[in-house]
């Protein structure tokens, strides 16, 4: 009599009804659930039926939501399936303000499916709240649609609020941050007069025409706050010699840092010197950016960690690494918590001379520190471990990414699966993390498929590109179903350069 042969992830599919009793902890429950919201996140898959079991523990448990929602966060059907389904339980619902906020930044990766969050405000008004209108604002300005963003803020007394001055500077400045400078400052002209406006306000607008370096309406801007008769204070003039400096005019900056001192009687502090110091630092110039340094030293004032960062980023781009730990010494001495975008640039240093040791010790000084490692972190260190044929190591640095709460997104997928292709007798690896990610239900890159396949036909592999191949056409997500032609060979012609989430695999994999 034939035996059926079950295959390993048929088990973790359809077997977790049996042994979800057995679950231990919080963290089991939520492997096991995201697997199942991963395996059932097409909109026409009758998820609730996989997750009626988990009812008694989902409905005690708000951070065992919290944290599926957090991992699910790249599967926005997915995760609007659960929260229907967890607002269907029976009273008290388990669910909270915070997750509808988590809710909102999984939709928010597939614009498509934004309207069906706007439905959703007016019928859970309960877990509405401030942070997640300010969340709204920043994500439509992300997405470059400011006049929806806009849209949001007008939507907040039709559920119930009212506006403040401080969700109104949370507008401003998620316009300002992704450059919708112009539509910003029309909307305050607009709504001025009906908020207490103060010199913040004023300071986010002025630093938006400094983010896109407009000197000219930061000034002009500037110049009607004080005919509004407003005093200006140390942020605001500090944002208009940040616009100064950014276009260029130091001059006229040196000239209202004068004014600042004897008119107005304020005295610099760290992000006044940071403008004349991203200045200095724009133009390679090491020498003025250590005088503006030590003149900073010199008046007493610590520098904050944008000013460590932009100098450290400087002395690792002119290769003086030695002198850039220096720095980094310097600000744990002072009390200043060094942060990803401080290690980032000393680990590229290290990554593009090819020093693995103490690349891999950097990271281990970012554990002790409680630094935690970003996709770019990774991508860059595993792509040098694979240029100097460290396999082993860089193997060993996946499998500790999820203690460190890191999920591999498709750019760190690619990174391994290209590196490990270049290198003989190592395809076959590359397949197993590709079919990792197809599993996870990552959609891959187009040159990723191109690449495994061309190295698989090279190597007489294929019948494993045919089960690839058959794999990914069976797969829930539609992008991966899509992709599954180039890998059987069926399209040629898809572009190389499609990426997840608007990333590039050329970016991705030297990011």
């Amino acid at each position: 009599m034939a035996v059926k042969t079950i295959l390993p992830q048929q088990k973790l599919r359809y077997g977790f009804l049996c042994f979800s009793r057995l679950l231990s902890s919080d963290q089991d429950l939520t492997n096991t659930i995201c697997r199942i919201l991963s395996d059932n996140r097409a909109p026409h898959h009758d998820l609730s039926s996989h997750l009626r079991p988990f009812s008694s523990h989902l409905s005690s448990s708000p951070s065992l939501i919290s944290s599926i929602l957090l991992r699910s966060r790249r599967l926005p059907h997915a995760s609007l399936s659960f929260f229907l389904f967890l607002s269907s339980l029976p009273p008290p619902s388990p669910l909270s303000p915070d997750h509808f906020c988590v809710l909102f930044s999984s939709l928010s990766t597939s614009p498509s499916l934004l309207p069906h969050f706007h439905s959703l405000l007016f019928s859970y008004r309960s877990l509405v709240s401030h942070s997640l209108f300010h969340r709204m604002f920043s994500s439509y300005a992300r997405h470059k649609l400011p006049s929806e963003a806009v849209s949001v803020f007008n939507l907040m007394a039709d559920l119930g609020f009212t506006p403040s001055v401080l969700d109104l500077h949370a507008l401003l400045y998620s316009l300002c941050k992704y450059e919708f400078v112009s539509e910003a400052e029309q909307f305050f002209a607009e709504i001025k007069s009906q908020f207490s406006i103060s010199n913040q306000t004023y300071t986010i607008l002025i630093s938006g025409w400094a983010r896109v370096h407009d000197s000219k309406r930061a000034l002009k801007l500037f110049g009607e706050m004080l005919q509004q008769g407003f005093e200006p204070d140390l942020p605001c003039y500090n944002a208009v010699l940040a616009a100064l400096c950014r276009a260029g005019e130091l001059e006229s900056a040196h000239e209202q840092l004068n004014k600042m001192q004897q008119v107005h009687k304020l005295e610099p502090d760290a992000a006044t010197y940071s403008a004349f110091l991203r200045a200095a630092t724009d133009k390679k110039d090491l020498n003025s950016t250590i005088r503006v340094l030590d003149r900073m030293k010199r008046s007493g004032l610590t520098p904050n960690v944008f000013t460590y960062n932009i100098v450290i980023k400087l002395l690792c781009e002119l290769e003086r690494i030695d002198e850039a730990y220096e720095l980094l010494d310097e600000m744990l001495l002072r009390g200043v918590k060094p942060g990803i975008w401080t290690y980032n640039p000393i680990l590229a240093a290290h990554c593009k001379l090819k020093e693995s040791n103490k690349a891999l010790r950097l990271v281990e000084r970012m554990d002790s520190e409680s630094c935690s490692p970003d996709k770019h972190t990774y991508n860059m260190l595993l792509k040098m471990l694979l240029d100097v044929g460290r396999i082993n190591k860089a193997n060993e640095l996946w499998e500790g990414m999820e203690k460190r709460q890191f999920y591999p997104p498709a750019s760190c997928y690619a990174v391994m699966v290209h590196g490990l292709c270049r290198k003989r007798g190592r395809v076959e690896e590359a397949c197993g993390y590709f079919e990792r990610m197809v599993e996870e239900g990552i959609p891959p890159y187009a040159d990723t498929c191109k690449l495994l396949r061309q190295r698989l036909i090279r190597v007489g592999l294929r019948n494993r590109l045919d089960l690839v191949a058959d794999r990914m056409r069976r797969s829930s997500s539609c992008k991966i179903r899509e992709l599954s032609s180039i890998m059987d060979g069926s399209n040629r012609t898809v572009d190389e350069e499609t990426g997840e989430e608007g990333e590039t695999p050329r970016q991705s994999l030297y990011s």
